[in-house]
């Protein structure tokens, strides 16, 4: 899926819900064409592209809202800090809720790891891990194994059911 497309979805849903969470994106409350134009990060671009659509609205969710706890958000730019803690977090919650309604348990698993092995790498000062930690489960939420669809694929080329695949397995430091 492209950026732009996905950057615009995560600000609608936003946007939808109202509130001063939707008074402080880009763009403030107006409605959807007028206003600044709404882009992921450099990062979250690249990791979105060709992502199946509820995967990539989720990376783009939780990376914006990893950036309101420890970056510079591109979405939400008008938060304080009380605002900015709680938007990061409505955003993980939204970026996984999407996934879980469709059903991508294996992606839900990798996110919400992705946002502990973030929070444990930042409380010890260590942005360098954090960064790694985007890159790995960016490789694997788009690696082999998955069709366009963002479901198992087998070696013949056709679904796999998940049985065996390496996404539907705890990763070594899940509970």
């Amino acid at each position: 899926m492209k950026a732009a497309a996905v950057a615009r979805d995560v600000v609608a849903a936003l946007r939808e819900e109202g509130g001063l969470l939707a008074g402080a994106l880009v763009g403030g409350a107006a409605p959807p064409g007028t206003g600044d134009p709404a882009r992921l990060d450099p990062a979250a671009a690249a990791l979105v592209e060709g992502l199946a659509p509820p995967r990539a609205f989720a990376v783009a969710a939780v990376r914006e809202g990893y950036l309101l706890h420890y970056g510079s958000p591109s979405l939400v730019v008008g938060a304080d800090d009380g605002l900015a803690l709680l938007a990061g977090d409505r955003l993980y919650a939204l970026g996984l809720a999407r996934l879980a309604a469709a059903a991508d348990v294996a992606a839900v698993r990798e996110l919400a790891d992705l946002i502990t092995r973030c929070a444990q790498a930042h409380a010890v000062g260590d942005a360098t891990a954090a960064q790694a930690a985007w890159e790995a489960a960016g490789a694997r939420l788009a690696g082999p194994g998955r069709g366009a669809d963002g479901r198992p694929v087998s070696a013949a080329g056709g679904p796999s059911g998940g049985k065996g695949d390496r996404f539907d397995q705890p990763n070594a430091g899940s509970r």
